[in-house]
């Protein structure tokens, strides 16, 4: 191998490895900040409404701060999927939290009973208890050891005659002599190698306590599943019915009663073809018109049960034939490394097309984008605008529908809408390619 390859081959190598290191140190020091900004407070917050439950305050506390617990729990669950792609599913009970006003004592009676009955509240609390000196170290030490690799390699060797006169040694050892600052950067290097290689194992030890942690128990996720199942089971009920119902009258209103026109004007044309030739050719125009347009009405009705630019061309394909008929431009980036069967890419087809539907009607946008692709055995759809934002998914609205679409397909739906934009939906199916 050439040097001039050897160099190349190594900068291929080294430099990701180096950005990694680098990205892992940035992420632990986030954590690192988080468990104590985060973690500390609110574990203090939690102890002190326990502690004054007793004396009636913490009924009115508690809640609020276990709430505020949920929520920097969902934050890292969110880290744990973004940075790492693990998924820890939220293992709380039905929470109806449209009941709860702060400060409200008949309210905060009612939310207390629920929390300190859901377990899943005790182990939040236990995991605060251990992300408070875990983070602190685990985030911490990475970006130390790079710090204290760099201090051996460039500061220590160069410098220590004049750093002397402020603590006259080096990383482990004093250095009074250019030997010892020569090992002092040799151990710089490895010090500066150890932090790299360990950020992202040290992370991931973190992300496995803390999995363990937020997670549903077995018996848990064994019980949000049969709800789920339940009631996507019953979803896809409903809405096979829906669909059924939609065709017969989109059958009954449009084709059956144009082919009932051309039946009756082809009559007429019979028993007028010997009488008045001229009226029976109009009237054979005219069914044949009435034919063309049952036709048309007949593949529109098609198109919509699974459009023939799925079959043929695929999610990709359908997805940019989608984006080509919106009023807006819209920006359309597919990675699929093949396809899907043919349930779940009608799924996804249908699910991008309703988003799309919903941001030409009530976003106010001018461009949109889509991206489509497929990691960790999931289809992922993100379909996003410039508009005015502030969607959410209410009960019986577009999103809802869009999230009972793919419920029955273990899909899941993610909305990110702040008023004033952008807004961003994120879909995701299971499925093997």
């Amino acid at each position: 191998m050439t040097p001039t390859r050897l160099r190349q081959r190594v900068r291929a190598e080294l430099c990701p490895w180096l950005v990694e290191g680098l990205v892992a140190a940035r992420r632990g020091l986030a954590l690192a900040f988080l468990s104590q900004l985060g973690a500390v407070p609110l574990l203090a917050l939690s102890v002190a409404s326990f502690g004054v439950t007793p004396v009636g305050l913490g009924v009115l506390t508690l809640p609020i701060a276990l709430l505020a617990v949920r929520g920097f729990a969902d934050m890292h669950r969110r880290f744990l999927r973004e940075w790492w792609g693990v998924r820890v599913p939220r293992p709380y009970r039905p929470d109806p939290v449209d009941d709860f006003e702060p400060l409200d004592v008949p309210s905060s009676i009612r939310y207390y009973r629920r929390l300190v009955t859901d377990p899943a509240t005790w182990r939040d609390l236990l995991w605060l208890l251990i992300d408070a000196p875990l983070g602190l170290v685990l985030g911490l030490l990475p970006a130390w050891l790079i710090i204290y690799g760099i201090h051996g390699v460039v500061a220590t060797p160069f410098f220590w005659p004049y750093m002397e006169e402020f603590y006259g040694y080096g990383l482990t050892w004093p250095v009074h002599s250019r030997p010892m600052a020569v090992l002092a950067f040799v151990q710089g290097v490895g010090i500066l190698f150890l932090g790299f290689w360990s950020g992202k194992r040290l992370l991931r030890t973190y992300t496995r306590v803390t999995r363990r942690l937020l997670a549903p128990t077995a018996k848990d996720d064994l019980s949000r599943r049969v709800v789920e199942l339940t009631e996507t089971r019953s979803a896809a009920v409903d809405a096979q019915a829906a669909e059924l119902r939609r065709i017969e009258r989109d059958l009954h209103d449009g084709t059956q009663a144009r082919l009932v026109a051309v039946g009756i004007k082809l009559g007429l044309a019979e028993q007028l073809l010997g009488r008045d030739p001229e009226v029976a050719r109009r009237l054979l125009v005219e069914a044949r018109q009435a034919g063309a347009q049952a036709l048309a009405e007949l593949r529109d009705l098609v198109r919509g049960i699974h459009p023939p630019v799925l079959a043929e061309r695929g999610l990709e394909g359908a997805v940019r034939a989608l984006a080509l008929d919106l009023p807006i431009p819209v920006r359309v980036d597919v990675d699929l490394p093949g396809r899907a069967q043919a349930p779940v890419e009608s799924a996804g087809y249908f699910a991008v097309a309703e988003a799309l539907a919903n941001v030409a009607k009530h976003s106010g946008a001018t461009s949109a984008w889509v991206r489509v692709g497929y990691a960790g055995e999931r289809l992922t759809m993100v379909v996003g605008d410039d508009g005015a934002g502030g969607a959410v998914a209410r009960e019986g609205g577009g999103l809802d529908g869009l999230r009972r679409r793919l419920a029955p397909f273990d899909g899941t739906l993610e909305v990110d809408s702040p008023v004033g934009g952008p807004t961003t939906v994120r879909m995701e199916l299971p499925c093997v390619l």
